[in-house]
Order: C-alpha cells, then sequence, then structure tokens
C-alpha cells in the first residue's frame, strides 16, 4: 500500500467506513472515526503487524524477516522463543515509526502463528529450551507397542504404522528420552501461538484453531482429549501441561503493561483469539463455504474447504480446527510447498539474485520471466513434490523426484517444473477432499506469497481446469485473523457478515483449453502413476542409504 503522507494526505479522512451525518438546522457535519484492528501475523520466514478496517481494507503494513530456524544436527529446526517476541515487538514498533495509524486508534489485536512450534516452559513461564519448529523432522526412537485391550484394538484395526509414526514423530516423547532434566523441568507445554499470547497478555491460554500437530487433542471435539482418551498413553505430555482453550473469536486476555512497553500497543487493549496461519488464511480468503478450494502457495502449500461436519479425507488423520468457530478445515498437504522456491532461489537462482539486488526488488519477483520461457508441460520434465517424508502420504519412504531430463532443459524448466508438480499434487488433493465429503469444489481461491505471481496463478487455472481466483489482498491470513477480532468484537455480529464485507476477488485467472487439455494428459498419463511406481525404489533408497531415517 502506498504512504499517501507523501501527498500531504490524512489517509483517516478519507476511510470508506466513514458515514457524514448532516444536522439541517444546525448546518453541522461530522465524520465518524474509522475502526482498526492489529493482525500480527508470525510466519516461518517474517512477521508481520498488519492493520485492517471492518471492510477488509489493509490500512498499514509492517514487515520484519525471520531466520526460519537454526540446525545443530541433520534434519533439526530450532529457534529461540523470545526471538520471536523481539521479532513482534520489532514489527509493531516499525508499524507506528509509519504514521499512518496510531496505536490509540486500534480497536484490539488477534495472532495467527506458524503451526505445530513447539515451547517448553518452567514453573515461572520461561524458556527451558529453543522452540522446535515445525520443520523438525527428529523422531524418538520407538518404544514397546501397547499391550491390553488397547494394543489388540490397534493392532485389529490395521493402525500399528501410524501409531509408531505419531510416538515417534512427537517432540514430547523425544524430548522425555534425550532430554530428560529439561522436560522433568518443563511445566507449561505450549504451541509458539500460547507463548506469545502469554506475552502479550500475561494469559496461558490458546486458541482451539491453533492446536495442530503431535498433541493430546481431541479434533472431533475441538478441546482437550478426555483423561481416557489414548493419546495421553502414546504422549509425555499431560493435562497440566496444557494451556487453557478458547475459541476463535473469544477473549484470550488484555495487553498487559509490558506487552505495552514492548508492542507500543495500549495497555488493557483487548486480544481476540484467532487461529493458525493456515486457518486464518482460509477465512482471510473468503473459503467459509464447502464448495471454495483455498490454495495456500505458502512455505507449506495446502489445499483446504470449511465445513461444519467432520470428515477425514485420509482415513484416521482428522480435520484441522477451522477459524470460524465449530467448524473443520479438510486439508491436503504438501510439506515443502513454495518452500521449494526459496530452494531453487538459493541453489539456482544467483543470476536472479544479482539482478533483483540491482533492481532493488524480491528475487521472485524475477521468476514470472522464467515461468515465460518454458511451454506449459516444461517439454517433459515431471516433479513430485514429496522432498520431505509423510504418514501416509507419502509414505514415510517418501522422496522427490524429477523425471524425463533431456539435453533441452534448463534452470527455467526445473523451475517451472516444480510449480506443475505442486499444482498436480494440489489437484490431487482436490479431488480426494471431493471424494471423501462428498461435495464438489466449484471455485478455487488461491492465496500466499507464490498466488503473487501472476504466470502461477494461470498455471494454476490451467491444471485444475477451472478459474483460479486471487483474492484482494495477499495478507489473507492476517484478514483471517481480523475477521477473528472484528467478530469477537461485536463490530460484525457474525461471520457471514464478516467475510461477505471484508473479502472480496481481485483477480480471476481463466483456464486455456489447450493447455488445460494437455495437463490433463500430463496429470492422469503421468503424475497420478509415479509415486506408485517409484515408491519400491524409493524404499531401496531408504534401506541404502539410511536415509530417510526410519
Amino acid at each position: 500500500m502506498s504512504d499517501t503522507r507523501q501527498f500531504g494526505i490524512n489517509i483517516t479522512a478519507f476511510q470508506p467506513n466513514q458515514c457524514l451525518h448532516t444536522n439541517n438546522n444546525k448546518k453541522e457535519a461530522f465524520v465518524t472515526q474509522p475502526r482498526y484492528v492489529l493482525a500480527i501475523d508470525n510466519g516461518t520466514q517474517s512477521i508481520r503487524a498488519l492493520v485492517f478496517d471492518e471492510q477488509g481494507n489493509e490500512i498499514a503494513k509492517s514487515k520484519v524477516h525471520l531466520e526460519a530456524y537454526f540446525s545443530k544436527h541433520p534434519g533439526w529446526a530450532e529457534q529461540e522463543a523470545d526471538y520471536y517476541w523481539r521479532a513482534l515487538g520489532e514489527a509493531c514498533q516499525k508499524l507506528w515509526a509509519q504514521g499512518i495509524v496510531r496505536p490509540e486508534q486500534i480497536q484490539g489485536v488477534s495472532l495467527t502463528t506458524q503451526r505445530y512450534t513447539m515451547i517448553n516452559l518452567d514453573a515461572d513461564k520461561k524458556p527451558l529450551r529453543p522452540a522446535i519448529v515445525w520443520m523438525d523432522q527428529r523422531k524418538a526412537v520407538p518404544e514397546k507397542p501397547l499391550s491390553g485391550l488397547w494394543g489388540f484394538i490397534i493392532k485389529i484395526a490395521g493402525l500399528t504404522n501410524l501409531i509408531e509414526d505419531l510416538r515417534a514423530k512427537a517432540r514430547d516423547n523425544w524430548q522425555a528420552q534425550n532430554e530428560p532434566e529439561i522436560w522433568a523441568k518443563t511445566k507449561h507445554y505450549v504451541n509458539l501461538s500460547g507463548y506469545l499470547t502469554y506475552q502479550l497478555c500475561g494469559e496461558l491460554k490458546d486458541s482451539t484453531g491453533s492446536i495442530v500437530g503431535y498433541v493430546p487433542y481431541d479434533y472431533r471435539q475441538q478441546k482437550w482429549a478426555k483423561k481416557s482418551d489414548l493419546k495421553w498413553k502414546l504422549l509425555a505430555a499431560d493435562r497440566s501441561m496444557m494451556p487453557e482453550l478458547v475459541r476463535p473469536g473469544e477473549l484470550l486476555g488484555r495487553i498487559t503493561a509490558s506487552a505495552s512497553a514492548h508492542t507500543g500497543l495500549p495497555e488493557g487493549l483487548k486480544m481476540i483469539a484467532a487461529a493458525s496461519d493456515k486457518a486464518c488464511e482460509v477465512l482471510g480468503a473468503g473459503g467459509s463455504d464447502p464448495h471454495i478450494g483455498c490454495l495456500s502457495y505458502g512455505t507449506t502449500a495446502t489445499i483446504n474447504t470449511t465445513t461444519k461436519k467432520y470428515s477425514e479425507t485420509i482415513p484416521f488423520m482428522p480435520p484441522y480446527t477451522a477459524a470460524i468457530p465449530g467448524q473443520y478445515n479438510s486439508e491436503m498437504m504438501v510439506y515443502r510447498g513454495f518452500w521449494m522456491v526459496s530452494w531453487f532461489k538459493n541453489e539456482l537462482a544467483q543470476a536472479e539474485q544479482r539482478k533483483a539486488k540491482e533492481l532493488g526488488v524480491e528475487t521472485e519477483q524475477l521468476f514470472d520471466e522464467l515461468l515465460n520461457q518454458v511451454p506449459a508441460g516444461s517439454m517433459g520434465l515431471m516433479m513430485q513434490p514429496y522432498w520431505s517424508p509423510g504418514v501416509r502420504q507419502p509414505g514415510p519412504e517418501g522422496k522427490g523426484a524429477f523425471i524425463g531430463f533431456g539435453d533441452v532443459h534448463k534452470r527455467a524448466h526445473i523451475y517451472r517444473a516444480i510449480l506443475e508438480g505442486l499444482a498436480y499434487e494440489l489437484r490431487s488433493g482436490k479431488e480426494a477432499i471431493e471424494k471423501r465429503s462428498g461435495t464438489k469444489i466449484t471455485r478455487l481461491r488461491v492465496s500466499g506469497g507464490g498466488s503473487q505471481s501472476d504466470a502461477a496463478m494461470q498455471l494454476t487455472a490451467d491444471i485444475f481446469g477451472m478459474a483460479a481466483e486471487r483474492p484482494h489482498t495477499f495478507e489473507a491470513s492476517g484478514l483471517g485473523a481480523a475477521i477473528n477480532c472484528f467478530v469477537g468484537l461485536g463490530i460484525h455480529p457474525d461471520y457471514d457478515v464478516a467475510v461477505t464485507k471484508m473479502t472480496r476477488l481481485a483477480e480471476v485467472f481463466e483456464p486455456n483449453q489447450l493447455r488445460v487439455d494437455l495437463y490433463n494428459r500430463l496429470y492422469k498419463e503421468v503424475y497420478k502413476k509415479m509415486y506408485k511406481r517409484m515408491q519400491p525404489l524409493y524404499r531401496s533408497i531408504q534401506d541404502i542409504t539410511g536415509y530417510p531415517k526410519k
């Protein structure tokens, strides 16, 4: 958004939600003041402080880049908890320094963060060790299978591998095995969202919409699991360690004096619960209807729908809690998503990095030129985006692959093949959601950093064979958190009204039928067959090399 201060204009005088009232007798006029909320979005690669009005207009924004993680060992991903808190304060202070919005104009604040970044706190609620970031791949040593009735049920249901995977990937189990002294001192075990909420309002609370990962959460009931639930037997954490949960749109607390000094936010300001970054992104993209498929082209690429019905797209893999209270997000994900664009930039795009530096722009802005150099289908180069193993899709042996290389292929072909592979996989996710839910996806919304590319949007429309709709703001996750805040404050009466008033489309990219036909054949005749045929080879590679670790 351009800074209108250069023209000497006070932008608060021209907000769309202002009303002019005239008294004919007194011939007086007054203008109602705009109502703003602050949405804080702590993603993987940056933290943003965003001000929205009640029409969903982005009024002001500041951004602080983050070092995603540091790694002491291969596969580890950690970051200091206080690093996020310092960056949050910096983002807020940078926002006020712009002079566009004053802190006292803010009606409330909401927070959305990356998912499953876990933090250990002691009895004084101080971090005991660095946060374990969601990308971390360490695993606990397999434990003896459960015996008795639970063991019998697990075996009969064919869930042995799934249960073993859960126990291995749960960070609390790894900590109990490898850092017993730290784990013994851990009195509170919270998501990044819970930690930052505590820092902001002094309350050890979190939103149900932020609880994602290997934690004892009942996704169907949207609350911590009952004492009798199997999850408590599989995980090291106990109920006393977990924060109090409230639903999106409910009050978390008020900004404390210390948080006010750190952020510049007024002391006593209401903090309203939002949800995870992906859940908020779906809401901010206007995805409140099960017929709308919401693609997120972020570090993790996902496709989501929002539904009132609990439905497991992959059996025994629950839908996540949506940003709309009481509803669910049916999600299929590509774990390494648009992280692959960062990989490409770092490993193969030195020329574009130099040019971007000369022009004073982001490197990714130059990638559309690469994309447009190559025809649809990348001249037969195909990419399978399983660059990290999964549980069931892909299996734990999963690997990424490029096939179809020829002497014609250059860097531009690799880049296009990466984006095409991501879109193929998300199309596969769309079809899985439709099949399991029985609901046809008729509209496609695309948000996240990757949606800023017109070429990527067109490629998406062509591969899905349907119009790709771009929301009016790239900050869809921040907008979703703002919607939660406006509803929670009572400024909008409910989510239907808020979504109608605060979300809208910017551009729509229609599919090109010739490219649709080409992509349909590549998708059905090649892509859908790749994993099944290569899976035995992936298993052999895993057995021979020990990577990925079993």
